[in-house]
Order: C-alpha cells, then sequence, then structure tokens
C-alpha cells in the first residue's frame, strides 16, 4: 500500500465535511473544557454508520462464539476496517486530537481489553455499549508513583474475601476518568504472604460508574489536549465480584494482567503513529498555505531559503510518518501485526516527528504561531502529548532495544 484507496479518499473527504460542520465551530469550547467530546464523538458514529456497523460486529462475534464456533476478534471491534480507522483517526487528529484520545481510550483500549481476555457474559455484559458509545470506558494502569515503572510499581491492591475481592487504591492521568461510565482497573493480588510486592500477579477488573466506594476525580488541567478530560481514580474498599474479574479466574490464559496491558501498549502505540500523521499533514497544510500569502520585503515568505527548508523538512516528516501508517495496515491485513518492539519503534520517531513539525509551524507562523486563534498553537500543544502518551519516549527506547538483543 503506497496511497489511499478510492474508498478511504471518499471516506476521509466525508469526514473533512463534518469536521468542518461539526468539529471546527466548537474548537474553542472543546479546548476550554466547556463542551465534552462525547456528543461531537456519539454524532460522528451516528452519521457514519459506524455504531451499528461495530455493534453488527459484536453481535455476530459473540452469537459465533456461543455457538462454540468461536468469533473472537483479535484485530478489535472494527475487523477489518483498519483503513477506515486510520483515515478517520488522522483526520480528526489535525483539528482536534482530543477527540481520538478520548475515543482511543474507550474503544481501543476499554473495549478490545474485554474484547480478548473477558468471557463471554463478560463481553455480552459490556461490548455492545461501548464500541457504540452509549458508554464511555476508561483504562486505569497508571499511578502516581509508578509512572513508567507500571507493573513494579503497582500500589493498587485487591485482597481475597470468600468469593469476592476487595478493591484499594489510586490511578491517576486517566484519559475519560472523569467521565467514564466502564473503568478497565489494573490491580496487584495481595495474598498476605509477605511476597516481593513487584512480582505479585497483576488481575484485571472491570467497574461502573457509581459503585460503592469508587470516586472519580475532576478533570486535571493540562498543557494540552484540553478537550480530552483526564483525571484521578480512587478506590476505598470496593467489593467486586469474581464476575468483575476479567475472564472470572485468576489463572487466565494470559498469565495475569501484564500481559493484557503489553497487547494494549502495542495498539496504542501504532495509534500514535495514525496521530501524529493527523497533525503532520495540518501543519504541513497550513505552512505551505502561510507561505503562499504572507508577505515580507514585498514577497512571499515562501521565496526565502530558510522557510523552504522548514516545509521541505516538513515534507519528508509526512512521507516517513504516512508510509509506516500504510506499512502497518498491509502487515494487518497479512496478519503479521507489529510487535512491541515494533510499535515503540514506530511511537518513537512519529511522536517526534509531529512534535517537531508543530513546532516548527509555530515558529514559521512567527508572532502569529503563539497566538491561539492561529491553529498552529494548538496543534504544538497537543503534539507535544505523543512523546508522552502511550509511554515515554524514554521508555520506548527500552523496548526498542530489548526486542533488538532478544533476538
Amino acid at each position: 500500500m503506497f496511497e489511499w484507496s478510492e474508498t478511504d479518499l471518499m471516506i476521509r473527504d466525508a469526514v473533512r465535511t463534518f469536521i468542518d460542520k461539526e468539529v471546527r465551530p466548537h474548537l474553542d469550547a472543546l479546548d476550554s473544557g466547556e463542551m465534552l467530546p462525547y456528543p461531537i464523538l456519539r454524532k460522528l458514529f451516528s452519521q457514519f454508520g459506524i455504531d451499528t456497523m461495530a455493534e453488527d460486529m459484536v453481535t455476530k462475534m459473540l452469537a459465533k462464539e456461543e455457538s462454540g464456533e468461536g468469533g473472537g476478534s483479535k484485530r478489535g471491534p472494527f475487523g477489518d476496517q483498519q483503513s477506515m480507522m486510520a483515515v478517520l483517526i488522522s483526520e480528526l487528529s489535525g483539528v482536534c486530537m482530543g477527540l481520538v484520545s478520548a475515543l482511543g481510550v474507550s474503544i481501543g483500549l476499554g473495549a478490545t481489553t474485554i474484547m480478548s481476555r473477558g468471557t463471554l457474559a463478560q463481553k455480552q455484559r459490556w461490548l455492545a455499549d461501548i464500541v457504540t458509545l452509549r458508554k464511555v470506558a476508561s483504562w486505569a494502569i497508571t499511578e502516581p508513583d509508578s509512572g513508567s515503572d507500571a507493573f513494579g510499581g503497582m500500589k493498587t491492591r485487591v485482597e481475597r474475601d470468600g468469593e469476592d475481592y476487595i478493591l484499594n487504591g489510586q490511578k491517576t492521568f486517566i484519559t475519560n476518568g472523569p467521565c467514564a461510565d466502564v473503568i478497565i482497573v489494573y490491580a496487584k493480588l495481595d495474598e498476605g504472604d509477605g511476597a516481593d510486592k513487584r512480582d505479585r500477579k497483576v488481575l484485571t477488573f472491570v467497574l461502573d460508574k457509581g459503585m460503592e466506594g469508587l470516586t472519580q476525580g475532576k478533570p486535571f488541567k493540562k498543557m494540552g489536549l484540553h478537550s480530552s478530560p483526564t483525571g484521578e481514580l480512587f478506590f476505598d474498599n470496593i467489593r467486586l465480584g469474581k464476575d468483575r474479574l476479567l475472564g472470572e479466574t485468576e489463572d487466565h490464559r494470559s498469565g495475569d494482567g501484564r500481559e493484557s496491558a503489553r497487547a494494549s501498549f502495542t495498539a496504542e502505540r501504532i495509534g500514535v503513529g495514525f496521530m501524529a500523521l493527523g497533525v503532520i499533514e495540518e501543519c504541513h497544510r497550513l505552512c505551505v498555505d502561510y507561505a503562499r500569502n504572507r508577505t515580507l520585503w514585498g514577497q512571499e515568505i515562501g521565496r526565502f531559503q530558510l522557510i523552504q527548508l522548514k516545509l521541505a523538512k516538513m515534507e519528508v516528516a509526512r512521507i516517513n510518518v504516512r508510509n509506516m501508517v500504510f506499512n502497518v495496515l498491509e502487515r494487518s491485513k497479512a496478519g503479521k501485526p507489529p510487535s512491541l518492539a515494533e510499535a515503540s519503534a514506530m511511537k518513537l520517531y512519529c511522536s517526534e516527528a509531529a512534535t517537531e513539525v508543530a513546532m516548527e509551524a509555530v515558529q514559521l507562523f512567527g508572532g502569529n504561531g503563539y497566538m491561539s486563534e492561529y491553529r498552529v498553537e494548538q496543534l504544538a500543544r497537543d503534539a507535544k502529548s505523543l512523546m508522552i502518551y502511550a509511554g515515554s519516549n524514554e521508555i520506548q527506547v527500552t523496548h526498542i532495544a530489548k526486542g533488538l538483543l532478544a533476538r
């Protein structure tokens, strides 16, 4: 694959029309937090029939699983529609990345984790509502004192109490956390045997909004991604039945929650590449237009070599990131998705490229680029999050090197 198909381009044009009508007029309200992202996302899903398509796929998959034919999906709730979702993600990211963050965590992490690790009953209980956006999901692993050491430093814990579990702890920087209806939580199993806390088994539970002992904090004030609510979660002696333990057994086929989380890390890091492409293409478009129309000393600034150098570097970044996206799509079609190390490499390069392009866009616009009315200011704030989002870039280096040395 070296370019978008005709179908992809039709979808892209339709998405751009939707964005012009439903997103751009509300950018200030989204960026201030006055407007939440979910109503716009639900309208998008409804207008393009994505909700119906996703629910139909889930219904068919669960029917096959119930009849004993299998049907568990490794590709997520949108089956073979990765190309369509790549177009959707990149186009939205170039205008309002927070919408993509809210959507990606709810479905790409929340629904996919339940789909890949849950029992049939658990999938029937939660999946349809999440993939249609009737309910919003969050995915809670990060803690105040763990950060990149997600598993070793994890303090959130569950203890057995008869057939139930008691959950205590805290999570932070949780996308959709303040508003989530469904919450996937990773916690260490405390068996009271004095075992090293770093090595304890990690279990994965599904919580619902309003449960006794669950507190969802207010949205944080952030540098960027203002349209994506991010906050803390607090767990105070929450009683959980085994029906909320993904797989309903501690001896799940994945061993424990670590493997579940690693699979999600791969998908999340690939998603960063799609988001980076949107940021780069939008900055590229805005800068080319500005270079053609802005004049200094009686000529368009696009005639100056230093401006041309900036535009040329943006074009190189755009080509490289787009090629990475196309490579992932082709590999997914062939049933050979990237490894965690390869996804980390993609995330590292694409996030750095997007941040550099966005900052250079601000510089190209000069004083105007520092003003919020010129969109490159917001793009620069949002792009920086990609170097931290889905694991800091420093951690990506470690994962890439481990993958190379393990060969």
